[in-house]
């Protein structure tokens, strides 16, 4: 019974750390996201709309970060995938920090953490997964795995009434 008392404290202490990690990031409906990629490309979630999309947030200074890259590499390969990079400086020094680690996902920058702000984004990293209507189905702040949010974007998408099986059909033939 002691046992089962200690699991229950644990999580719910994991489970108000969450709270207290994400009261003020937006919920509902997405807020603007548009600018101009590090590549050059104009960029806006809008134009995105009918698939689900990972909004993520992140900065060259954070290592946390860091160890996540690779994750936010490969579903960059799979997903519609924008990122944020807050507070990092200037784009001549986010895209240095990506040429060094090799990495090729598509970056606005918000050096001075404005479009982060309208995101309710004080830490980073911060992940967002917006569905095909807009509306913004999962949070995480921290470390998240690749197969969560993988998971997440399949999710966002069967909630958002595309059939599943003929996007695990796609997703299966590429």
């Amino acid at each position: 019974m002691r046992r089962v008392a200690e699991i229950v404290v644990i999580i719910v202490l994991i489970l108000a750390v969450r709270a207290w990690q994400q009261r003020d990031v937006a919920s509902g409906p997405a807020p603007m996201l548009a600018g101009q990629t590090l590549a050059g490309k104009s960029y806006s979630l809008a134009s995105s709309a009918g698939q689900p999309v990972l909004v993520h947030f992140w900065a060259t200074w954070c290592p946390i970060c860091r160890l996540e890259q690779g994750s936010i590499e490969s579903l960059a390969r799979d997903y519609p995938t924008i990122t944020v990079a807050m507070q990092s400086g200037d784009a001549p020094g986010v895209e240095q920090h990506l040429k060094k680690e090799g990495l090729h996902f598509p970056v606005i920058n918000d050096p001075d953490g404005r479009i982060a702000a309208r995101w309710g984004v004080r830490a980073v990293p911060a992940s967002f997964i917006v569905d095909a209507a807009g509306r913004i189905r999962f949070v995480e702040i921290g470390y998240t795995s690749d197969l969560g949010l993988r998971l997440r974007l399949w999710l966002a998408r069967y909630w958002s009434g595309q059939p599943v099986a003929a996007t695990l059909n796609r997703d299966a033939n590429g």
